[in-house]
């Protein structure tokens, strides 16, 4: 007898939370659009559970693609970084050709552009290229992979301003790593990362100090004649550098703005003519 009233209230429980669930019966359609009111206005939590609820009661349905882009997006919105990267990544796996891969490649750059870490910096007034550039990286790669394969996506045009911020940034992280190098006597090292910088940015202003690394750096390592080659193509492109009138102090940092473009990058290529 004891052990029936024991079912019959765990029945009368499992009732109880079944009927608590509004969305039961509701169809794909529905799920989906209420999923959408609720990101449009920054619900995200309550998004986030119709998602999930669409997914796995309609897991072939026409939306639930959709559903995973938009998980991934809500999971970002609540700066949950991790998780809305491991939903891109299942998706890009599962769906590498899904008409808005672009849009998906897109958001994986935001994720990483945007990390809390960088939006801490920038609110402390921390130099952001002397931050561990990991997310930087794959924020690059990811607008790279965009502009490269979808030029004419709707995302290219601010994928291709952020990856100019990104290309000035990364180019001052790896300088500040070179400088680093010199000032410990490490000139070899600096040499070398200096000349990765010249290689790989050339529209970054950042490459002014590290012209002024190799130049001085080769002059240390008595190469002279690469030296002369850097002081030459350092004033081609800069020839109002303080590196030009005064040997390099490795203590001393010119500055250099790392600062979101409002438009595209007006630095042309590196000169050496």
């Amino acid at each position: 007898m004891f052990g029936a009233v024991i079912v019959l209230t765990l029945q009368g429980c499992g009732a109880t939370s079944l009927a608590r669930d509004e969305t039961l019966g509701w169809s794909a359609d529905k799920l989906y659009a209420e999923a959408k009111d609720d990101i449009a206005s920054g619900n995200w939590a309550a998004a986030l559970k119709l998602l999930e609820k669409l997914e796995s009661r309609y897991p072939f349905g026409r939306h639930a693609q959709q559903a995973q882009i938009d998980t991934a997006f809500v999971h970002w919105k609540e700066g949950e970084n991790a998780l809305a990267l491991a939903a891109i990544d299942r998706f890009t796996k599962l769906y590498p050709n899904h008409e808005r891969i672009d849009y998906v490649l897109y958001l994986k750059g935001l994720v990483n552009f945007n990390n809390r870490s960088n939006l801490l910096a920038r609110f402390t007034g921390e130099d952001l290229s002397e931050r561990d550039p990991k997310a930087a990286r794959e924020a690059f790669d990811s607008f790279k992979e965009l502009i490269t394969r979808f030029p004419n996506s709707p995302y290219a045009a601010d994928a291709s301003d952020r990856l100019t911020f990104l290309v000035n940034m990364l180019a001052s992280s790896d300088v500040h790593v070179a400088r680093f190098y010199y000032r410990r006597g490490a000139t070899l090292a600096a040499v070398n990362r200096a000349q990765a910088v010249v290689k790989q940015y050339q529209e970054a202003p950042a490459i002014e100090e590290a012209l002024a690394i190799m130049m001085n750096g080769y002059e240390q390592l008595g190469l002279s004649e690469l030296s002369a080659d850097a002081r030459r193509v350092l004033q081609k492109n800069f020839p109002a550098s303080v590196y030009l009138k005064s040997a390099y102090d490795p203590t001393v940092k010119k500055p250099v703005a790392v600062k979101p473009p409002a438009a595209p990058s007006a630095f042309s290529r590196l000169k050496f003519w």
